[in-house]
């Protein structure tokens, strides 16, 4: 696989050949890859979602940004050349839509809590001690919540419901996007002690893996677009472990640290790593497992104190070498995930120097640590040794990218 900086480089000019094309519908925007089969891009675009509203959970605004990435892709290659498309989204989002696809409540986003004492209650009760779907941010915590809408026909995560609108589909999910709604992916099917907790299970999405093709392009969506009919639709994964994929990490060992919105951290391992105290959980991947958890510091707390401009400007008075000595946990409100799962830790934010970059520089070693405490929390619990830190913002789509174009692969469309 090709290491992350080369990809970061491999631009490319009109592409030459077949094309595969991964889609990332995250918190502040979607970004879309267009990937050669040499695993080199050719194109990539992003588009801010307060282009089109303010209000992140509406599923209107992130089909606009999404078809917006996209259009502005297709405009820089060969529109022909395009042979499958895959979509990446934020893990734990849900929403219920009717049999058409159209949604039917505001979406609960990834980091959105269910305040239902007796769905928590009973999911406690049913559910193994190491399921991720444990806590008040579980897809199932969600799910549960939803099935109660009038004319329900699905409850989906947010990349089911993007790849539905390339698809006409509003059926399929993957592993990865399963897992926190108790998917279990030793066994891969939805284990029967979902259905105790009153779920109603035909709600719930069939659930492939990762890579594998679940069809084609809808008509209305290759007229749209301009694309082909025969475009594979291709099943994608979660933001987290698209990140992963994109910077090429492949062996047991390999860490992935990938700074957005929030922190989250991801190794390599050759078995599944679970302890929901700690907020860790382990996606599937092919035999392999990614074991770790996500963390609510990260981009979003500094957004908070400061613009990017100003962040960039800051930056460069920075010394890496030296110690600010402030002992900061930074966190953009009370409560954390992961490698500490605790819904009333308090941000810890002070004493203010009166230097804003020392006060930048003390949020950033904040996140190095809890970074490292994520590291060791895995390493406590059999996680395997570290053997290499890979670093990676905003390079979920090149991730969902390298899934479509495998998926193309092994389908022989390439």
């Amino acid at each position: 696989m090709q290491p992350a900086a080369d990809i970061a480089r491999s631009k490319g000019p009109l592409s030459i050949g077949p094309l595969s094309i991964g889609i990332d519908i995250g918190t502040s925007g979607a970004r879309a890859v267009a990937m050669r089969p040499d695993f080199s891009i050719a194109a990539r675009s992003a588009v801010p979602l307060d282009r089109f509203g303010q209000n992140a959970p509406d599923p209107s605004v992130w089909w606009s940004a999404v078809g917006a990435a996209l259009t502005e892709l297709l405009s820089g290659i060969d529109r022909a050349a395009v042979r499958s498309i895959a979509v990446d989204g934020t893990s734990g989002t849900l929403l219920p839509v009717d049999g058409t696809g159209r949604p039917l409540a505001e979406p609960l986003m990834y980091n959105d809590k269910v305040d239902d004492d007796a769905i928590l209650a009973v999911i406690a009760r049913e559910a193994p001690a190491a399921s991720a779907a444990l806590g008040a941010t579980s897809g199932l915590a969600k799910a549960l919540r939803f099935q109660r809408r009038p004319g329900v026909a699905a409850v989906l995560h947010q990349a089911d419901w993007i790849a539905g609108q390339f698809s006409g589909r509003f059926t399929v999910s993957d592993e990865n996007n399963a897992l926190k709604t108790g998917y279990d992916v030793e066994a891969r099917r939805w284990p029967d002690w979902i259905a105790a907790t009153g779920m109603r299970m035909e709600l719930l999405p069939r659930v492939v893996k990762p890579g594998d093709i679940t069809g084609t392009i809808s008509a209305s969506a290759a007229d749209l677009f301009g694309l082909a009919r025969d475009v594979a639709v291709v099943a994608g994964t979660t933001d987290g472990c698209a990140s992963f994929l994109a910077t090429g990490a492949a062996a047991v060992g390999d860490g992935v640290t990938a700074l957005g919105s929030s922190l989250t951290i991801k190794i390599l391992s050759d078995r599944p790593i679970s302890a929901p105290q700690f907020g860790i959980y382990s996606h599937r991947l092919g035999d392999a497992y990614l074991a770790g958890g996500a963390s609510n510091s990260g981009g979003k707390v500094l957004a908070q104190h400061f613009p990017l401009a100003r962040i960039i400007e800051l930056s460069a008075a920075i010394d890496p070498m030296t110690e600010t000595g402030l002992d900061y946990y930074p966190l953009p409100a009370v409560g954390e995930r992961f490698p500490v799962a605790d819904p009333a830790l308090p941000p810890r934010l002070t004493p203010r120097p009166a230097d804003d970059a020392d006060y930048l520089k003390g949020m950033l070693e904040g996140i190095a640590e809890i970074e490292a405490l994520g590291y060791r929390r895995l390493a406590e619990l059999g996680a395997p040794r570290l053997n290499s830190v890979r670093s990676v913002g905003g390079g979920a789509a090149a991730g969902t990218a390298r899934l479509a174009l495998m998926g193309a692969i092994e389908a022989g469309l390439l």
